[in-house]
């Protein structure tokens, strides 16, 4: 587990390298706590009342990257993956044809383009998002905050499909 957490690597570097470091290894949790199971198992709601699956956390967080990084940030027009008006709740609730290796691939693929975005900008800058204004800066210890939240969420969620558990 230690080559997945960021430690003397960054503990000296400068804040920007500190931080995508960290979201970065949050990342990797993320996959790892979903690796070895089955699309039905990444499905499952194993926390009632709760309706969190593993696989909705995948596709949640997928558009939480692209909604960061390429609307809020870049100003692209990047309309979100699994959610919609008529659906708000669509990321959490993916779609029947979903896999976890297609969502994962999918993921990958946000997240190569939220790191380009974010690697190109300055902590510093501000940029408009529908909700208000946001410094680069506060959407990445965001983004790890809302990684860490839903890794805890994960956790339960797979201990409950095979007593597994983890960082």
């Amino acid at each position: 587990m230690d080559e997945l957490w960021p430690k003397d690597e960054v503990a000296a570097s400068d804040e920007a390298t500190t931080l995508l470091a960290f979201l970065h290894h949050q990342r990797q949790f993320l996959e790892r706590k979903a690796t070895g199971i089955s699309d039905e198992q990444a499905r499952s709601q194993t926390c009632p009342p709760s309706d969190l699956s593993l696989l909705g956390i995948v596709c949640h967080l997928t558009d939480v990257e692209r909604g960061w990084s390429q609307r809020a940030l870049a100003g692209r027009a990047a309309p979100p993956i699994y959610y919609s008006d008529d659906d708000p709740e669509g990321d959490f609730h993916p779609p029947s044809d979903i896999t976890i290796a297609r969502a994962f691939d999918r993921f990958r693929l946000e997240v190569g383009e939220a790191e380009a975005v974010y690697r190109s900008m300055d902590l510093d800058e501000i940029e408009r998002h529908e909700r208000g204004f946001y410094s680069v800066r506060w959407v990445l210890v965001h983004l790890i905050e809302e990684y860490a939240r839903h890794l805890g969420h994960a956790d339960l969620i797979r201990q409950a499909i095979d007593g597994q558990t983890g960082e």
